[in-house]
């Protein structure tokens, strides 16, 4: 009779338990949203990522926290891309505008070295936002693959 009494509260002990974090996880997946929604991409996936280390077994929250986790890494990707494709097309144009001035500048064996470093830093400028741009579109057509699936 006490085996069954002890068996019993330790039966009602782990649910009550378990009961209680899954709802702790639905608040930190209910504050990852909230700040989703105030732009705080950061400390939302940062939030995310507590619940994930905290509530291991909180299943169907982690996927509810999976799907915001992808739309908050969209989200910010795709603001990063429009910053970057402002700065690269910026960067294009310096670049175009410095290598007619160089060219025309070494037809004319008038071309300066700091002429060609500048030319070379605008190059290097260029290309790693193309670069940059490159993998935020890439992450980006990822991500959409990903929330098909």
């Amino acid at each position: 009779m006490k085996k069954n009494l002890f068996l019993l509260t330790l039966v009602c002990l782990l649910s009550a338990c378990s009961n209680n974090s899954q709802q702790q996880a639905e608040a930190l997946l209910q504050r990852a949203d909230s700040l989703f929604g105030q732009c705080d991409y950061d400390r939302a996936l940062s939030t995310i990522d507590s619940l994930r280390n905290i509530y291991p077994n909180a299943i169907e929250t982690r996927k509810k926290a999976l799907r915001l986790y992808q739309n908050i890494e969209l989200k910010k990707s795709q603001e990063e891309l429009a910053v970057v494709d402002s700065t690269l097309q910026t960067a294009k144009h310096s670049f175009e505008f410095l290598e007619k001035k160089v060219e025309k500048d070494k037809a004319a064996l008038a071309a300066t070295p700091e002429e060609l470093t500048s030319l070379t830093l605008a190059r290097i400028r260029r290309d790693s936002l193309q670069t940059r741009f490159d993998v935020l579109c890439a992450k980006i057509r990822y991500i959409h693959k990903r929330q098909k699936e």
